[in-house]
């Protein structure tokens, strides 16, 4: 008994309500820095102190191997128990434990292997390769997204619909891709679940056996599952089991994995929930911060409702920050952080975030021109990302295609059948001859020696770049290198490359700032050529590339997305980037459900802050090599005025507590004001209509009175950028 009154002793009331449900499913809506982990490993400790349950006979299911090892420990430190035995796992570790068990029912081998995604994705290749079917058509990529996609959805080749030529060739090479796992005795991630539901399925008596077994299930980050895991633990629990899901429908950003909010209604409904304990006592945050976020995701709907609150004060106002521009944005961001720093917060303890990977270059340039070091979490810098480097190959091997390692970079990529014996050969040619591997490729060209006609092929790719080259700017240059490379096409088939195309995008802003700007050793002198200015561009990528990194262990300031903050906190967060078609993402405008996710990506970035929370807007930002202007975000108004501290010397103009949407920014290409009436006749936001793309919502602007652009968001047909005189738009 006075073991347990110590397992309890630390929990609040709520925690200490769920912790201690009789025996019944349960739904526990766990707001940020709530102790959602705690209430979880305390209900795990007290079902097995109490004697409820073994510690064999229950079921825990995490999303993360560090999440279910961090539970093992914490279930340690409460119980003297040995873990080992206890199923506390991943919903993929956990299903290949019950498949090896049972690997003769489920049809596989007792050895069999897991493909990872990259051995998948050769599989597919080779499948394709024998099936002579047309991988640029058909991107191997493409295939992997979709023969995944349809497993988290709990589907097979055969449940497919197919509704033209395109999705049923999908669906056959579906179809032999099992057929050739299967001979290989090898099950992909997105197999092991699905072949345990199948299995669970198909077989009453594994079935009847572990819904004996596992008379409590418990689950962490519930509103993360998507369809086939829900349906995997509807079936685990049976009728009579009790499943305890721990979640926060407002911090549903994984839309785009396939996550489905939905499951917390569907579960509340399928198990009859009568209560929902709500966890709403923060342990974080000061309540300004916590205010500023409960105002803004009270603007969806449909949520289970929560209200998060604290008894530590309410500390200091939220800060914003309506910067000129994006290059004053970085520098007040960096003089706030050098002012933190000397009043003793230490940098690892603050942290920038933006939505997506681009806006970084920008803030990483700003850091590194002011000597702070910095770590971008979860991801790599922006001169260090895969696509930035095979982009930068492309420009070297323009600059001087004698540089063997760019062509070796990107040689075979994208893929033009250049295979490793070929390769191998050109580089001994190379070694024969005392020349370059460029200078060997022309040789064989010219000697007619070669194998195949991929080498051949990217040796007429450099000719022609390094003529259409000739004679044209940097940023023109930059985008030539991205887009006749192949390597914009090539991310376009990539379920996950639009980030890597953004990427790409502002790789040509990049080439515009450096021109524009004097970077320590570039100057602007008389006879300067365009050749000298891409030289020097070149070097200032690698020197920003290769150095200020901070070390393993090195204090340093945190760098990364809104998405990969989840579950981290900071004494100081600043969120940058808070315009319209940036957070919210322009493509999230044209539809309610993916505006709803972006609003609970802005609440997870508003809780990560524990005392200083910054916001930053920029009236004029370049992208893709542009400037664009755009207007503050809507997340912005949706905070009240008296939680806010504007600290820039133009505050934010405001209508009650409700901007304007259709209202454009004053100030417009070289300082001029625009008479709005008369030379804009769409405001951003607004719904139109155009003759070909069908409807859509206008999302930014660019250019000057006489020469204007309009991009407009078509839903299906994607972001189109129309000149105003040949715009055939309709209001809606």
């Amino acid at each position: 008994m006075e073991n347990q009154s110590t397992l309890l002793v630390s929990l609040n009331n709520k925690q200490l309500e769920a912790v201690t449900l009789p025996h019944q499913s349960a739904l526990i809506l766990a707001g940020a820095g709530s102790g959602k982990t705690r209430v979880l490993t305390a209900r795990i400790a007290w079902l097995i102190q109490t004697g409820q349950v073994s510690p064999t006979g229950l079921l825990a299911v995490t999303f993360t191997n560090k999440a279910a090892k961090e539970m093992l420990t914490r279930i340690t430190a409460s119980l003297p128990i040995n873990t080992r035995g206890m199923w506390v796992g991943t919903f993929h570790g956990l299903c290949n434990r019950l498949l090896r068990a049972h690997h003769r029912e489920a049809g596989l081998p007792a050895s069999f292997q897991i493909l990872d995604i990259a051995d998948q994705l050769s599989v597919i290749k080779r499948l394709m390769k024998l099936m002579n079917v047309d991988d640029e058509k058909y991107p191997p990529k493409q295939v992997q997204n979709f023969i995944n996609g349809c497993k988290d959805e709990g589907l097979r080749a055969h449940a497919v619909e197919a509704y033209d030529a395109h999705s049923q060739k999908m669906r056959e090479i579906f179809e032999e891709y099992d057929k050739q796992c299967q001979r290989d005795g090898v099950a992909d991630f997105a197999e092991l679940l699905l072949r345990c539901y199948e299995l669970l399925e198909r077989d009453a008596n594994i079935r009847q056996h572990y819904q004996s077994r596992f008379k409590y299930i418990l689950v962490d980050e519930f509103q993360d599952t998507n369809r086939l895991q829900y349906l995997w633990l509807k079936l685990l629990a049976g009728q009579g089991n009790c499943m305890f899901a721990v979640g926060d429908d407002d911090q549903s950003i994984y839309g785009f994995r396939g996550a489905r909010v939905g499951n917390m209604r569907d579960f509340e409904k399928d198990f009859n929930i009568q209560h929902i304990v709500k966890l709403e006592e923060n342990y974080r945050s000061h309540s300004n911060i916590l205010d500023a976020a409960n105002a803004i995701i009270s603007h969806n709907t449909n949520r289970l409702g929560k209200n998060l609150w604290t008894s530590a004060g309410a500390g200091e106002p939220v800060r914003v920050y309506d910067a000129y521009n994006d290059t004053d944005e970085a520098q007040f961001i960096v003089d706030e952080i050098k002012m933190l720093h000397c009043e003793g917060a230490s940098l690892g303890e603050i942290a920038l975030l933006y939505r997506s990977n681009a806006q970084s270059r920008i803030l990483e340039h700003a850091l590194f021109s002011a000597n702070l070091p910095y770590r971008v979490y979860g991801g790599l810098r922006f001169f260090e990302r895969a696509e930035i480097k095979h982009a930068l190959a492309y420009m070297r091997l323009i600059a001087n295609a004698n540089d063997d390692t760019a062509l070796l970079r990107v040689i075979n990529f994208p893929a033009r059948g250049i295979g490793a014996r070929g390769l191998e050969q050109l580089q001994e040619s190379a070694r024969a001859e005392n020349c370059s591997i460029w200078q060997a490729a022309i040789n064989k060209v010219g000697d007619g020696k070669l194998g195949g006609k991929g080498i051949e092929g990217f040796v007429a790719l450099i000719r022609r770049m390094v003529d259409n080259a000739y004679g044209i700017s940097l940023p023109e240059l930059t985008e030539l290198a991205t887009t006749m490379s192949g390597l914009t096409a090539h991310y376009q088939n990539d379920k996950e490359g639009e980030d890597r195309i953004e990427n790409l995008k502002e790789l040509v802003t990049a080439a515009v700032s450096f021109t524009n700007q004097d970077f320590g050793n570039h100057n602007n002198v008389d006879g300067e050529t365009e050749q000298d200015l891409l030289t020097q561009f070149l070097s200032h990528a690698s020197l920003e590339a290769g150095e200020h990194q901070a070390d393993v262990g090195k204090e340093a300031l945190q760098l990364m997305t809104v998405h990969a903050s989840k579950g981290l906190e900071f004494k100081a967060v600043f969120i940058s980037g808070l315009e319209e078609g940036l957070c919210p993402h322009e493509q999230s405008l044209y539809e309610n459900q993916g505006l709803e996710e972006e609003r609970r990506l802005m609440y997870v970035a508003v809780t990560r802050a524990r005392q200083r929370l910054y916001l930053s807007h920029a009236q004029s930002r370049m992208l893709h090599g542009k400037v664009r202007y755009g207007i503050p975000s809507r997340f912005l108004d949706e905070i009240p005025e008296q939680l806010l501290k504007h600290i820039n010397s133009k505050p934010v103009v405001r209508s009650g507590s409700t901007r304007d949407y259709n209202e454009l920014p004053a100030m417009m290409s070289g300082q001029q004001s625009l008479n709005q009436k008369n030379a804009m006749p769409w405001k951003i936001g607004q719904q139109v209509a155009h003759t070909k793309f069908g409807n859509g919502v206008v999302v930014s602007y660019e250019g000057n009175a006489s020469d204007m652009r309009v991009q407009v968001n078509f839903g299906r047909e994607g972001l189109k950028w129309l000149a105003m005189e040949f715009a055939k738009l309709n209001p809606i």
